[in-house]
């Protein structure tokens, strides 16, 4: 469960020039890419061309990550067992496979909403396995000390990814139709499959005779969630803010493409510049949480994405078009800058002080708990904008967002310079975090350079 050297000195050689993790980050930019494009067809292709109403975008929302909450526990647990690469290798030709039915189905004429939600359920059980294993392989491809970067290269990319691929989309589907998007997004997930299987790496899968019954090895990964003293908070935050942002988030193409008439083009421009604001968080993760602490920016950024989160509903009640574009574009860079700095830094620690031998079971309790309650939000946001209206809707889920911040703000988190970097033992986890990590009136300003979920 260890990288292999590069070096004499892991420490001390950069990632360029380690070939498996340059390898591995060239598939996860493509394939990146290439799901940027089915992130935009799939709301284009139910509101514009299926005609959807807010409920079914509820329900298409919800059939995408309703296995998060049925299978993300269990995922974990299987993915410790399995090896880590050929999991994602498999998940990956899975999506590829279920992406490649819709263009099928619609040139064939047969095309119906409900096969939209069976694809995206399909396309998220997968990605529940593809993600426990991926992020929980990167600390079995490089060393410890190169962990947040390796990080921070990952996400700068896939927010590349995410500024081009909305970008592309929105100029492709002024000549093509949405569902040739899908043809674009299958070829993401082959090519992200390609560069998988010529990535080296020495984990070995775990003998048989070492494992435990699944529902033991579960709940050892969600006892160690709960019982540790910063992750536990960090979950209990990304959870309620990812819960009230899906309010928003499900409702966010019926406002754009509907109510407000700015057209698929208007759609990928505010995706593309939400994924601008990613990049500058990606990057300047570090800077951030040299000028501010580790830990504290972790507090910070999660009150910043929230107020940001505050111009959506703002934006619904302009009645100048264009000035609703401008709210929604600051908006998204924003809360897109705020959100990538938040999870760089506690993706680190989180990689930092588990176990190897729990990583994917902690990384699998994290989702379930901070992803599963998306597709319930999804379903309680389309009742409630048919009942309510889409403002309403938007602004409890704002409100729901700033208060869901309450367990980092009111946490040690707020005062720590830098955060944990050890791995703790899960059945000695401290009650109190060490006065070592907390800030001193008389700390050297900036500190150690730094590093939704």
């Amino acid at each position: 469960m260890t990288a292999e050297p590069t070096a004499a000195d892991p420490a001390k050689t950069s990632l360029w020039r380690d070939r498996n993790f340059t390898t591995f980050w060239a598939g996860q930019a493509l394939g990146q890419f290439g799901a940027q494009l089915g992130q935009l067809a799939f709301p284009v292709l139910a509101v514009t061309l299926l005609h959807a109403s807010e409920f079914e975008v509820g329900v298409l929302n919800a059939a995408g990550l309703a296995a998060f909450l049925a299978v993300g526990l269990p995922a974990g647990a299987w993915v410790d067992r399995w090896l880590k690469r050929r999991t994602m290798i498999t998940a990956d030709l899975l999506r590829m496979a279920a992406m490649a039915v819709v263009p099928l189905l619609w040139w064939s004429g047969s095309l119906e909403i409900w096969h939209l939600y069976a694809v995206a359920a399909i396309v998220g059980t997968a990605t529940v396995f593809f993600d426990v294993a991926y992020q929980s392989y990167v600390p079995v491809l490089v060393p410890s000390p190169h962990l947040r970067e390796a990080n921070s290269k990952l996400e700068a990319t896939a927010q590349i990814a995410r500024i081009g691929g909305p970008a592309a989309g929105g100029g492709l589907l002024a000549v093509v139709s949405a569902p040739v998007l899908f043809v674009g997004e299958a070829a993401g997930y082959l090519l992200s499959a390609v560069f998988l299987a010529r990535t080296r790496d020495w984990e070995v899968r775990v003998p048989a005779a070492a494992r435990r019954p699944l529902p033991v090895e579960i709940g050892e990964g969600l006892s160690f969630v709960v019982r540790h003293p910063l992750i536990s908070r960090i979950a209990a935050c990304t959870g309620g803010m990812n819960f009230s942002g899906m309010l928003i988030y499900t409702l966010m193409p019926v406002l754009v493409l509907r109510n407000l008439g700015l057209g698929p083009q208007g759609m990928g421009l505010i995706m593309t510049v939400g994924a601008v604001g990613g990049l500058l968080g990606a990057v300047k993760a570090p800077r951030v949480a040299a000028r501010i602490g580790e830990g504290t920016a972790i507090p910070v950024c999660a009150m910043v994405s929230s107020v940001f989160l505050l111009l959506v509903p703002l934006a619904g009640m302009v009645s100048e078009p264009a000035a609703s574009l401008v709210l929604l574009l600051v908006s998204e860079l924003g809360f897109g800058f705020s959100v990538l700095v938040y999870n760089v830094l506690q993706l680190t620690m989180r990689q930092r002080v588990c176990p190897p031998r729990l990583l994917g079971r902690m990384n699998a309790s994290i989702r379930f708990a901070v992803w599963g309650v998306m597709p319930l939000a999804a379903l309680a946001s389309g009742y409630l904008g048919g009942h309510l209206g889409l403002v309403p809707t938007m602004m409890i889920g704002a409100a729901g967002s700033l208060l869901a911040t309450a367990p980092v703000l009111f946490s040690p988190l707020r005062t720590m310079r830098t955060l944990p970097d050890e791995v703790l033992p899960d059945e000695a986890l401290p009650d109190e975090v060490p006065e070592g990590d907390l800030l001193e009136d008389d700390a050297p300003e900036g500190g150690a350079a730094g590093g939704r979920g």
